[in-house]
């Protein structure tokens, strides 16, 4: 390493570290001063001594009591000025390294979302695949329901079975809807379509998130919760990154039931700082996004109200698990939702 580069101050975040900084500041002064009032005392004092007024013993052992009676009062003066100093430039480099801190976390989320298109997160791919897969669901779905898709010939409509004759004299309506036609979702389909599905091979995984669409109620937290995540990947937030602290599962319930407030305060349990401080700023600047964070918030409420009742514990705690659920927490604490 050359000579020059070997003497250089350690720089973080382009600001040049306090170490290695030599001169006399306000400290230094007040401890000479006071040290030097304190050597004119002991200077007096021995002038007067040695005027015959008064009598000191020529011992060994008053002399070193003596030395030290002057040495001490010295030495905690420059000890007391040295940790002065130090204190202060623990003070100076800590500031330093905050703003350094800070500087990279803005420099990291300005690169972020200045990629664009150009290197897009895994998470965000999987959305894309989602989107895709959720269109042609839907489109086999009213393709099996009967409903026509823009453009297409028009199908024959079904006929209808006749009437037992008991009913002869009351019409048959025909009312039956896909959602009619589908048994409701299982526990475990339900907590898988809220994970959503891990890769675009994971074919259990869609086929609890077509399952999820095929409902009416499920189907809107699922596409509010997709809108949502979509959302928050811009800012380079992502589920899979946050490891909120887990709430037991009777505050699940209690939220359920409709209690608010400090009781249930442990539901907010994501603590990253800086998706918080991203989440909030997203919330205040883009209208887009907070309506939309609202409409996942109902969404979820009110599923998460009809899930509690036939959830047993262990599916509260999986579904805490969930990118949706964390989704969630994260939303909540930032709107105040859990007090």
């Amino acid at each position: 390493m050359p000579q020059d580069e070997r003497h250089t101050p350690l720089k973080i975040g382009g600001l040049p570290s306090m170490r290695g900084a030599d001169g006399i500041g306000t400290t230094d002064i007040v401890a000479l001063a006071l040290s030097l009032i304190w050597l004119a005392l002991a200077g007096i004092f021995f002038a007067y001594a040695r005027s015959g007024r008064l009598e000191l013993g020529l011992d060994p052992l008053s002399f070193i009591l003596v030395l030290l009676a002057v040495v001490m009062p010295v030495a905690l003066i420059w000890v007391g000025a040295s940790a002065a100093k130090s204190a202060r430039i623990m003070r100076e480099e800590s500031a330093r390294l905050q703003a350094a801190i800070d500087a990279m976390r803005q420099s990291y989320i300005q690169q972020q979302q200045g990629a664009g298109m150009a290197v897009r997160p895994t998470v965000e791919k999987r959305l894309e695949e989602l989107a895709e897969a959720q269109r042609r669901t839907e489109q086999a779905i009213a393709n099996a329901a009967g409903l026509q898709p823009e453009g297409a010939a028009p199908m024959p409509a079904p006929q209808a079975p006749p009437a037992p004759a008991a009913d002869a004299d009351q019409p048959t309506l025909a009312l039956d809807t896909p959602q009619d036609l589908h048994p409701p979702l299982e526990p475990a389909e339900f907590l898988r379509a809220l994970n959503f599905p891990e890769t675009a091979e994971d074919r259990e995984g869609f086929r609890a998130l077509r399952r999820a669409l095929e409902d009416r109620t499920t189907g809107k937290l699922v596409r509010a919760a997709q809108d949502v995540l979509t959302l928050l990947s811009q800012d380079g937030i992502y589920m899979d990154d946050l490891t909120p602290d887990r709430a037991r599962p009777e505050i699940w319930r209690r939220f359920a039931g409709g209690e608010r407030g400090p009781v249930i305060a442990a539901l907010g349990g994501v603590r990253d700082r800086s998706s918080l401080a991203l989440t909030a700023g997203r919330m205040k600047q883009d209208p887009i996004f907070r309506d939309a964070a609202h409409h996942f918030l109902r969404q979820f409420d009110r599923v998460l109200t009809e899930f509690e009742s036939v959830a047993t514990d262990q599916d509260l705690s999986d579904l805490a698990d969930t990118r949706t659920a964390r989704a969630f927490m994260l939303l909540g604490r930032v709107t105040g939702m859990f007090g």
